[in-house]
């Protein structure tokens, strides 16, 4: 999985009340060319949300799990078809020896959450939560960690989204400003309309 190869660098978060509809939000996106997920292990049923999208969309999806807390979530996830895993937060259990091998994208906020991250050895690190500090934080991130991948999630709408990846962010992970309440039931609609206009505003950047 390259971080750089994700369409429009979005990795679309669903979460929602009703498991039905987060698995049409997914399957939605992917028609809308926003093919890479997370599905947050806070969604209704989560598990049957992963193994269903699976399925629909085959193996070589960017189908991954969020909100990872636990070794044991990992395991989960990965049985249901997970990609990789996604967490909040410092998760060490996830790249320990024994643990499930699947790509991490682990949560980091500072300096040092960020080296521990790095020794890990993750896939990236998820700038968590991005809006607390804004681009300007990962600008001064990047000065002592220019090579660590970094995608901010958290806020993140089209500007800022646009803002983050000039900052040098490889992706943005991006939830409610895309998903709205479809996952919870909404109007698919409108999602699909949120969907084109997220697409055409970072088609500049993302060919840049």
């Amino acid at each position: 999985m390259k971080l750089t190869d994700l369409p429009h660098r979005t990795l679309a978060i669903v979460r929602g009340r009703d498991r039905e509809a987060a698995l049409r939000t997914v399957l939605t996106l992917a028609e809308e060319g926003i093919t890479a997920a997370e599905v947050s292990l806070t969604t209704a049923d989560a598990l049957w949300v992963i193994e269903r999208a699976r399925r629909e969309l085959g193996p070589d999806a960017a189908l991954g799990a969020g909100t990872v807390l636990t070794a044991h979530d990992a395991a989960r996830a990965a049985d249901a078809g997970a990609g990789f895993l996604v967490t909040p937060g410092f998760v060490p259990d996830l790249t320990a020896e024994g643990a499930v091998q699947l790509p991490v994208l682990m949560g980091a906020l500072t300096p040092s959450e960020v080296i521990a991250a790095v020794r890990s050895g993750v896939l990236a690190v998820k700038l968590f939560p991005a809006s607390l500090g804004g681009p300007a934080h990962l600008e001064a991130l990047r000065a002592p960690f220019p090579e660590v991948p970094f995608v901010p999630v958290g806020g993140i709408d089209t500007e800022q989204a646009i803002a983050f990846l000039s900052a040098g962010a490889v992706a943005v992970g991006v939830g409610s400003p895309l998903i709205g309440d479809a996952a919870s039931g909404g109007d698919l609609a409108k999602l699909r309309t949120r969907a084109a206009r997220w697409r055409a505003a970072l088609a500049g950047e993302v060919a840049a």
